[in-house]
């Protein structure tokens, strides 16, 4: 990391929805103060950090100070020279043909095609990954990007689709699907993105609500969930630290690293960081109401 890596993180809008702080701006924390790091979200929209667990915000931006919008850059909002339009391509095993998707996005009109074959079941697909990279890259230069598919479950489903969405978005960059339910093209402001944001938020807060009630129901059985053990003082203090910057659990675990048992030098799951903030929430509210 380099001294200005601040600048490039502010190039980008933040995509987390509770911050939402425009380009030039520093990221900001729920309680409207200046973050003391940068989102996830955000720093990873510059490819060069993308594997970067952190970047601070410098003392210039005043970390933990009443946050304040600051001037604008100049490119930003204005209006794009040019259009390129990327085109990605799925099929889910080895058998299946991608003909169809290359010949529709070929007459289409795409500049360059990403196409792979890959489970949907897989964690990473490195094709859309690269195709959303170079989008993020062109755009940032000043030219429209969109990026085309065939149908929109090519890019995933449910949550997987709604968080591609949250990117694109804060990439400024366009999305057209040649067939489907979501047939056409949609702007990055559009109503499309709108929606699929606000699935992503319903479908954790889903996942979150399911997990806690497993947790609760295995509690009243007197079964205990396993992970308790690796939590300590000092990993307590640094996750609370981290869920007050407005951090997923998921991005909390990977901050933390185990320092005692079988399990030393990893990182704990994101229900563990859960289990161990609800915790110290629950004790913390029944000491208040002692």
């Amino acid at each position: 990391m380099s001294n200005d890596d601040f600048k490039r993180v502010e190039s980008h809008h933040c995509p987390m929805s509770a911050c939402a702080a425009p380009a030039g701006s520093p990221c900001r924390t729920g309680k409207g103060k200046v973050a003391i790091q940068y989102h996830t979200a955000r720093f990873r929209l510059v490819s060069q950090l993308a594997k970067v667990l952190s970047v601070p915000t410098p003392a210039v931006r005043k970390p933990g100070s009443v946050w304040t919008e600051l001037p604008r850059p100049a490119s930003t909002g204005t209006a794009p020279v040019g259009h390129v339009r990327l085109g990605y391509a799925r099929a889910s095993t080895a058998r299946q043909s991608l003909d169809a998707q290359l010949d529709s996005l070929t007459e289409a009109g795409v500049t360059r095609i990403f196409a792979e074959k890959i489970s949907t079941r897989a964690t990473r697909c490195p094709e859309l990954e690269a195709a959303v990279k170079l989008a993020g890259e062109i755009r940032s230069s000043g030219v429209a990007v969109t990026l085309v598919v065939h149908e929109h479950k090519r890019l995933g489903r449910g949550i997987e689709l709604a968080m591609l969405a949250e990117e694109l978005k804060a990439s400024d960059v366009g999305l057209e699907f040649l067939t489907g339910e979501l047939r056409g093209s949609h702007d990055s402001s559009g109503i499309v993105f709108t929606v699929l944001a606000a699935m992503s938020g319903m479908e954790r807060e889903y996942i979150r609500d399911r997990t806690l009630e497993g947790h609760e129901s295995a509690r009243k059985r007197g079964k205990t969930i396993g992970g308790a053990s690796v939590t300590d003082e000092d990993m307590l203090s640094m996750a609370l630290h981290l869920r007050d910057q407005e951090m997923s659990l998921r991005d909390i675990a990977k901050r933390l690293v185990i320092t005692t048992g079988t399990k030393k030098g990893q990182h704990p799951s994101p229900a563990t960081i859960m289990r161990m903030l609800r915790e110290h929430d629950e004790q913390a509210a029944a000491a208040a109401s002692a």
